[in-house]
């Protein structure tokens, strides 16, 4: 495979992220969700509105994965306030890391992953943590196999279908004093 290049998304880019977003998120679960509920989530989630609000957060960064200038994938990193759940301003939550179907298992995912937890001992936080579908098996292997551990969970409205997400963190402490010394 070529070489996949991590860039900051930038509000120029909203059409590209609503297409890639819509793009990702129907590949991953419209088979498992009805037609209505996926439509829904689609056009409310990627409207262009919200995406722009999120993209001129201060404490909200988008990255995408390109392999010879196409978007593959991408990642949302939240701190601050935009964190989806107060939980400590010190941490640093994933809040999406997605990839073109094609690319699973082809390690861009663990790039775009290990580009939030830089950015994450970069600004010295104490845990990294997300929330993920507790029917998203894949997702849950990968992020226990980066040393995620389940701490708790909250609901996610897909449409009108309530869901489940495991919220699950990884303690940096560690980390933060390896880069440290």
């Amino acid at each position: 495979m070529e070489q996949i290049i991590i860039e900051r998304v930038i509000p120029a880019d909203i059409k590209k992220l609503q297409e890639i977003g819509r793009t990702t998120f129907s590949e991953a679960f419209a088979s498992v969700n009805s037609e209505e509920n996926m439509k829904d989530y689609l056009e409310k989630g990627f409207s262009d509105e919200k995406l722009k609000g999120e993209l001129t957060n201060q404490d909200s960064q988008f990255y995408f994965a390109l392999l010879d200038g196409e978007i593959v994938g991408y990642l949302k990193i939240n701190i601050g306030q935009a964190q989806t759940e107060k939980l400590n301003p010190d941490a640093l939550e994933i809040e999406r890391i997605y990839l073109l179907k094609a690319f699973y298992g082809q390690k861009v995912g663990q790039l775009l992953y290990q580009k939030a937890i830089d950015i994450a001992i970069e600004m010295q936080a104490s845990y990294v943590w997300l929330g993920v579908w507790e029917e998203n098996y894949r997702a849950l292997r990968f992020y226990e196999k980066n040393g995620f551990t389940p701490f708790s969970k909250h609901k996610f409205w897909l449409g009108d279908d309530e869901q489940t997400d495991l919220l699950m963190k990884k303690e940096l402490a560690d980390t933060n004093q390896l880069k440290a010394s």
